[in-house]
């Protein structure tokens, strides 16, 4: 069967406008990170770890070989790959505006999820088919190197490997999902992974009574922050230094014949810190230091929810797999169940019919302060609702203690083109970039970073694996805008 043809009502719907100019309300720039955000179920219980405030009230470092923006898992494991590499701890400098992973990394809602082939006709639309499918092939090696690097470590983030599940629960979105398997089979995607269920094999697979078919393949979750935290100290250890609270306003280049020591003067509100080489790991903030960005690089907030089940979830009906719920590709929910203490963590996407225009109007913002009491409402009863038939339901009511426990806000960094942006700094040598994950970070930052290493040390894109979309330039930031393409998630 010949690869699926995009109509353009659903290149319209794929490419929903994303591009739209967040502004931030408390900080001076619009797009520095706001200084008092909330706390996510990850932050709440790590609270005892004794690196989140780290130098806090101390002036920066005067210089450095290396200087890090961000300690998401993006700044953390691009700090790992440079001291793997033999570059000395002591070299690399972490700058966080807040406390240590306060971002994206520490409010996702802990999925480890790669895309099977969903998105490749999309992808295929914006980049074409070969781009597109070594975009789907990436995916899928990353959630490898995810799992081996937690287990050959024995990092204690509670990862769980497991299985997910793409579930159906309406006939058009079904159509598009079989459609979208077929393309990318089509193209020579493997798709072996891949299993199928549909009608009442996918209700009994994934016990949602509303299903028409899923799709189930590899994947996992984890508690996100400990990820982190646990790099972090390791890197601590080797001499790494890392400054929260100090949020980067400016990098200026510096007069190299009077200040010989770094090329680059990263200002703070700390002091200054001269430095060879800076690399920004700021995904949804990068515009606030490279301004050139701020009409690529731009935020959506997003929201997630837990909550604590009752005994139709707990003990032996704890659920093993993960699922993303969908009713079009705009409009679906992702639910993952921890193992180790039974807590549900639900997302939600904004492309809700139900939501009014008001709460649409906040996806485009920098503001993860605080959470959206419309959307927390709509999710606790489509969670009660998704989950009340039969497998599920036991008719009791809800004790003190079950039920919805925490919301939270978070901001994602969508690029128009979908893919992150991965090199150097056009026009700035000795500066470079790993951002703009689509919200889809756990997907790509375990080849991102590692590949933007090997382009540090001197090695062609060759060297990284990486499809060569995810690659910043002019031509690329001009290229997305002249053909106002938006993004597919």
């Amino acid at each position: 069967m010949a690869p699926h043809a995009t109509t353009d009502d659903e290149t319209a719907a794929l490419m929903d406008s994303l591009t739209t100019n967040g502004q931030g309300q408390d900080n001076g720039n619009r797009s520095l990170p706001f200084t008092s955000p909330c706390l996510s179920y990850w932050h709440r219980t790590t609270r005892a770890w004794p690196h989140l405030d780290e130098n806090h009230d101390q002036p920066v470092p005067s210089q450095v070989k290396y200087c890090i923006i961000g300690s998401g898992l993006s700044g953390a494991l691009t700090a790992w790959e440079l001291v793997e590499s033999g570059v000395d701890g002591k070299d690399v400098l972490i700058l966080e505006a807040r406390e240590a992973v306060s971002g994206a990394s520490g409010r996702n809602a802990g999925h480890v999820r790669p895309d099977a082939f969903r998105g490749y006709v999309a992808y295929s639309a914006i980049h074409g088919s070969e781009q597109a499918k070594k975009i789907m092939e990436n995916e899928k090696i990353v959630f490898e190197r995810v799992a081996a690097f937690i287990e050959q470590h024995n990092v204690p983030c509670d990862f769980h490997k497991t299985s997910t599940f793409d579930v159906c629960l309406t006939t058009e979105f079904a159509e598009y999902e079989a459609q979208s398997l077929e393309a990318y089979r089509a193209a020579g995607g493997d798709v072996s992974h891949v299993k199928v269920y549909q009608g009442e094999e996918a209700k009994a697979r994934t016990k949602v009574q509303t299903a028409i078919d899923a799709y189930e393949w590899p994947a996992g979750s984890s508690h996100p922050a400990k990820l982190v935290q646990w790099i972090l100290s390791q890197l601590i250890a080797k001499g790494l230094k890392l400054w929260t609270h100090c949020p980067v306003t400016v990098v200026k280049e510096n007069d190299i014949s009077n200040s010989p020591e770094g090329r680059w003067n990263v200002k703070t509100r700390r002091g200054d810190a001269a430095a060879h080489t800076v690399i920004h790991c700021t995904n949804a903030f990068s515009a606030s230091i490279l301004p050139e960005l701020s009409n690529f690089v731009t935020p959506n907030k997003a929201q997630a929810h837990s909550f604590i089940p009752g005994s139709s979830l707990s003990g032996k009906n704890v659920m093993r797999s993960t699922m993303s719920l969908r009713y079009s590709l705009r409009h679906f929910f992702s639910i993952i169940q921890r193992q180790s203490d039974g807590t549900v963590v639900f997302g939600i996407s904004r492309g809700n019919p139900d939501f009014s225009e008001q709460t649409r109007a906040e996806v485009f913002s920098f503001d993860d302060t605080d959470h959206n009491d419309e959307i927390a409402s709509i999710s606790s009863t489509e969670f009660e609702k998704i989950f009340a038939g039969k497998g599920y339901a036991t008719g009791k009511p809800a004790r003190h203690g079950e039920g919805a426990d925490h919301f939270w806000s978070g901001i994602i960094a969508m690029t128009p083109d979908s893919v992150p942006l991965v090199g150097a700094v056009p026009g700035k040598e000795g500066q470079w970039i790993c951002a703009g994950f689509n919200g889809h970070g756990m997907a790509r930052i375990f080849t991102c970073a590692p590949g933007l290493v090997k382009l540090i040390q001197g090695k062609g894109w060759r060297n990284t694996g990486l499809p060569e979309c995810f690659e910043i330039s002019h031509d690329r930031l001009e290229r997305a805008q002249k053909s106002n393409i938006k993004s597919v998630w």
